[in-house]
């Protein structure tokens, strides 16, 4: 009963309160603070990006797209690494206001860590991978990627993981650690390789020559034009197969942009074709 009198009695006495108002303003300044802060460092992050593009650009470094998705990446992990930082640091400081003595907190983080560090080799093993990926600019947001097999858009990278958006719109999330393959199918430029199985008995010669012209008429088009980089390239007949002759050409593209120039070149080939009579081997009977 006493111990609960002595606590009436202090939470009566004004000038507590008074202390622990200052406190609470304090933090809430502490806070706000941190938040612009945050935002202040991501709009200066963000006008350093434009900067560094508009120089690399005058000193034709690279095409703008690179240039660009590269500046992207980058600015995207420091303005994540700049909010952790400030908000952390805004923690501590809000916690000494609030009282509360984080020196043997931060001391016992510091045992604990090291504790961690040993049975966190994976996580250590993301992280120096993610800075590899980052350093030798191996990834860029925006690239199309095949990791581990896994095939997709680049969307996110951090220092622990990589974030891929496949075609049917799944989310990949790969530790940075177990890349062991990684193919950049979008790096400065991109091919579409059209292949197409003839039958025996058709002209292939013929069809090399529609493949080619209709190439032509697909870089002369105001539409898939600007996305084509060079004429299309005709390998010629690849092998002959069971089933029929194998064809095969390339298109370069823009990067990222070759399914949509590969889909056409497919659409109109086809339509070619049939138009001239060029048939495709018969269907294999379902035993």
């Amino acid at each position: 009963m006493r111990f609960l009198r002595d606590v009436a009695a202090e939470l009566g006495k004004p000038q507590m309160w008074i202390a622990w108002a200052e406190r609470g303003v304090r933090v809430i300044v502490i806070l706000a603070l941190a938040w612009l802060f945050s935002r202040l460092a991501r709009k200066l992050l963000e006008r350093l990006r434009t900067y560094t593009i508009h120089v690399m650009d005058r000193r034709h470094e690279g095409s703008t797209i690179e240039m660009e998705k590269r500046a992207n990446t980058i600015i995207a992990v420091l303005s994540k690494l700049a909010t952790m930082l400030v908000w952390l640091i805004a923690l501590v400081m809000a916690l000494t206001e609030t009282g509360f003595r984080v020196e043997p907190l931060l001391a016992g983080l510091g045992v604990a860590g090291i504790a961690i560090g040993l049975g966190a080799q994976t996580l250590i093993k993301d992280w120096l991978g993610g800075l590899f990926l980052l350093l030798e600019d191996q990834l860029r947001i925006g690239d199309g990627v095949i990791i581990n097999g896994i095939g997709g858009g680049v969307e996110e990278i951090n220092l622990r993981t990589t974030v891929l958006r496949g075609e049917n719109g799944a989310v990949h999330v790969i530790a940075n650690g177990s890349i062991t393959t990684l193919s950049n199918l979008t790096r400065d430029y991109s091919f579409y390789v059209f292949e197409a199985t003839l039958a025996h008995r058709s002209d292939a010669d013929r069809a090399l020559a529609i493949v080619s012209d209709t190439g032509k008429e697909l870089q002369s088009d105001s539409t898939y034009g600007p996305l084509i980089l060079a004429p299309i390239e005709i390998m010629g007949i690849d092998r002959l197969a069971e089933r029929g002759v194998v064809v095969k050409a390339r298109i370069k593209t823009l990067p990222s942009k070759q399914a949509m120039v590969g889909r056409e070149l497919n659409r109109r080939v086809r339509n070619r074709l049939d138009a001239e009579g060029i048939a495709f081997p018969p269907i294999a009977p379902i035993i």
